[in-house]
């Protein structure tokens, strides 16, 4: 899955990414780390890996972001 970086604090290596329908999905210093990216700024394009089911009603609707890596065509 695709998405837009949105926030991202280099003191906790986390953030959240801007899915492309425009809801929010945060990730964890876990995710960003499992994508081997030493940096992330916003705007940038990123592939993202997710777990969890969408529609729980939930802020970020019962998914979670595992992997955050940058987009490479």
């Amino acid at each position: 899955m695709q998405a837009t970086a949105y926030t991202y604090d280099a003191q906790t290596r986390s953030g959240s990414v801007l899915l492309d329908d425009g809801t929010p999905l945060p990730f964890d210093a876990a995710a960003f780390d499992a994508g081997g990216l030493r940096l992330l700024r916003p705007g940038q394009r990123v592939r993202i890996e997710v777990e969890g089911a969408a529609g729980s009603g939930t802020e970020t609707d019962g998914r979670r972001i595992v992997l955050v890596t940058l987009q490479t065509f």
